[in-house]
């Protein structure tokens, strides 16, 4: 069964709405909402320092490293200075993602094909520091085989298109646009899986559309953070990660029925 590794941006997120500058005296906690996520059954904790340091701090990166019980997992850009960072750190997972300044959150894959050099220095550099390197990337067999060039040990593949297929049609399976959706991450999963990396996925993940995606073969590792946070604010964090754990654990077991006409395998 996948692994689920919970992001929990936007618990710090919401704290610099109040306290921006001055995050250490603010509320929610990051820690607490870590040790939260583990009670309800986190396998992994992940944040994503950005470069404009926008949510979570240096300070909330060094504090989850020496607490978290769990596999740690830092999301970071390819410069020099997260490098340093994270090879001072060791988190378990350093997986490099694209950033943009107007972003709300990470929107597309890390182009590994357009930046082979770099991304294969940055990938030796991890390495040596003991993380393992993940790439979030497009469902595209090019990104794939450079990440493989580059030295990566994942590929976590961007399921935001998959999502907003679902949306669209409302999980019908029945429906072309969610079946050709699925069938990309899956295709995409297959690829990664025949290189020896490991195929992880996450974006835009939620409890209405996980299912199909935590019942794909091969996937190791979903990761998960916006919808997870959105229901902590009716049920508690540990309720909500709780929550999707039952519904991966549903759909490795086929016990929820899915709609239209077979899976994707």
């Amino acid at each position: 069964m996948a692994l689920l590794s919970v992001n929990i941006d936007h618990i710090a997120t919401v704290r610099q709405a109040r306290y921006r500058g001055n995050a250490a005296y603010g509320e929610p906690d990051v820690v607490f909402a870590a040790h939260e996520a583990q009670l309800g059954g986190a396998d992994g904790i992940t944040v994503h320092l950005r470069e404009d340091r926008r949510h979570v701090t240096d300070r909330d990166v060094e504090v989850l490293r020496s607490v978290v019980q769990v596999k740690f997992n830092l999301e970071m850009a390819a410069t020099d200075e997260m490098v340093r960072i994270a090879a001072r750190l060791r988190p378990h997972s350093a997986m490099l993602v694209p950033e943009g300044r107007t972003e709300v959150t990470t929107e597309g894959g890390l182009d590994v094909s357009g930046q082979r050099a770099t991304l294969k220095d940055v990938c030796g550099r991890l390495r040596d520091a003991g993380c393992l390197v993940s790439a979030f990337i497009d469902a595209e067999t090019r990104q794939i085989d450079a990440a493989q060039e580059c030295g990566f040990d994942v590929c976590e593949i961007h399921t935001g298109p998959y999502a907003l297929a679902h949306a669209g049609a409302g999980g019908d399976l029945a429906i072309h646009s969610l079946r050709d959706g699925l069938e990309r991450v899956a295709a995409a999963g297959r690829a990664v899986g025949r290189t020896g990396m490991k195929f992880n996925a996450g974006h835009a993940l939620n409890y209405g559309n996980v299912g199909l995606i935590a019942s794909l073969p091969g996937v190791s590792e979903l990761h998960i953070g916006h919808a997870i946070v959105s229901r902590a604010v009716f049920t508690g964090l540990r309720g909500a990660v709780a929550d999707m754990k039952r519904a991966m654990v549903a759909a490795r077991d086929g016990v929820v029925p899915l709609r239209g006409e077979g899976r994707v395998s």
